[in-house]
């Protein structure tokens, strides 16, 4: 009997151990809603200072990073215990922002100062302030780790940040105000969302080494409006076959071939879709909905909206613990 008790015990703690949550900024509601991914519950909910909006885990799912934009800093909480540790600097009104692979250092984008700040997340020093466009936000990371880009909403450009040097070596021109960028998992394509240009551009590296733009992607729903066709969070599948783009008050995410990039289908979610993210596995993607207060989960190979979770108030950012 006792070593049926014990193996219940190991068995309870290792399904504890592989448990993934998914993490939740809630803008308006100044919290952080934790879910549950395998029984999609909400498990816990705990203050993210005040406007919290980007929000991402350390590589090894220790931490949490989120970017309380009216606070003007990062706090760091614990991913068990939800405690905050400490709080790392940041320019004015940090909106998102990437981590380095290995954890360290933090690429911030401060909205309201023009900066992109590089923060060491051990000596929680400021290493360099970045001077970019008007208004930064988007951040994305090369798989080789060689550039960070951001953009800039009302420049309308993709900075491209040695991290070498921290210097920028290209801008792109891209549509009006670009609020997101991505890279596939080869590297060799970043796409960046232009929330009023409608657009998503697919950008790649010339044989010189110069980023151009190679296409744009445009979005047309039967019954909606155009002007609510505003793309913002992208999401490519490890594979690439697959390009899921959020696009705000139209409701819905477009699903686009990875190799034709012709959009296939649209998936109605929450209102006003937001920021996305995939599970561990890559079974599942969840979207933030700032204005039905919820996160959709998408079943990815049926492409088909399966869940809504009510969150708090006015969800931004979701990112998923990785197992």
């Amino acid at each position: 009997m006792k070593s049926l008790v014990w193996a219940f015990c190991l068995s309870c703690c290792a399904m504890g151990a592989f448990a993934e949550k998914a993490f939740v900024s809630n803008e308006r509601g100044n919290t952080i809603t934790v879910i549950d991914t395998e029984s999609w519950q909400v498990i816990n909910e705990f203050s993210g200072g005040n406007r919290p909006r980007g929000i991402l885990l350390s590589p090894d799912g220790a931490l949490l990073y989120v970017c309380a934009s009216d606070d003007d800093t990062v706090r760091v909480f614990d991913t068990e215990t939800y405690e905050e540790l400490y709080t790392l600097p940041s320019g004015p009104d940090p909106e998102l922002f990437v981590i380095h692979p290995s954890g360290n250092p933090l690429y911030i984008a401060n909205e309201d100062d023009n900066i992109v700040t590089v923060t060491d997340t051990e000596s929680h020093a400021i290493l360099e302030e970045v001077p970019v466009g008007v208004e930064p936000e988007g951040m994305a990371i090369s798989p080789d780790m060689a550039w960070v880009v951001n953009t800039s909403e009302t420049t309308n450009m993709a900075h491209f940040i040695s991290t070498g040097d921290f210097q920028i070596k290209h801008n792109v021109l891209v549509d009006q105000r670009p609020r997101y960028a991505t890279f596939t998992s080869d590297g060799e394509r970043l796409f960046v969302s232009a929330e009023i240009g409608g657009t998503v551009s697919v950008i790649e590296m010339a044989e010189n080494g110069t980023p151009e733009v190679v296409a744009k992607i445009g979005f047309d729903v039967p019954g909606v409006l155009p002007e609510w066709l505003q793309p913002v969070g992208i999401k490519v599948t490890e594979d690439g076959s697959r390009i899921f783009v959020a696009l705000g008050p139209a409701n819905r995410v477009a699903v686009i071939d990875g190799e034709s990039l012709d959009v296939l289908d649209y998936i109605i979610t929450g209102q006003r879709v937001w920021q996305m993210a995939f599970t561990g596995d890559g079974k599942y993607l969840l979207t933030t909905n700032g204005n039905s207060n919820d996160v959709t989960v998408i079943d990815v190979a049926k492409e088909k909206a399966i869940k809504s979770i009510q969150v708090g108030e006015q969800p931004w950012g979701v990112a998923i613990q990785q197992n």
